[in-house]
């Protein structure tokens, strides 16, 4: 782990830094399956960033004013949210163009989260590739 992202880590609350280990985790898994062979972590605006050559960055984080719930952020410049809104309207709450937002102990759709995170990492690519249907 980057040790700007650890010492970020190290600063959440146990509950939160327990579902962003998991997020972070699951965002290794994809790149693997997804075969992202240079997957960056650093910390971007003091947020946990994972980036790709082929992708388009995702930050992820914990705000002490909304206590309970953690973030995952989208390039709001892409299609990335307007994306999913499609194709998942239901299953995720979404902030503007730009966020998911999840609730501490709620369940985690990781198959969803998944196909939403192999998108990301392979943003660059699919787009030129018109593989978003957009």
């Amino acid at each position: 782990m980057n040790i700007e992202v650890q010492k970020k880590f190290s600063s959440y609350p146990a509950d939160i830094a327990q579902a962003l280990h998991q997020i972070r985790d699951l965002i290794f898994k994809v790149a693997e399956q997804e075969s992202v062979e240079e997957l960056e972590e650093t910390l971007k605006w003091h947020e946990p960033s994972y980036s790709s050559n082929i992708g388009s960055p995702i930050r992820f984080d914990y705000k002490a004013n909304q206590p309970g719930k953690f973030f995952i952020y989208f390039n709001c410049k892409t299609t990335l949210i307007e994306t999913f809104k499609e194709v998942y309207p239901a299953t995720f709450r979404y902030v503007g163009n730009r966020a998911i937002v999840f609730d501490v102990g709620q369940y985690l759709p990781v198959k969803e989260l998944s196909h939403c995170l192999a998108l990301a990492l392979r943003y660059k690519k699919l787009k030129h590739l018109d593989l978003l249907g957009l």
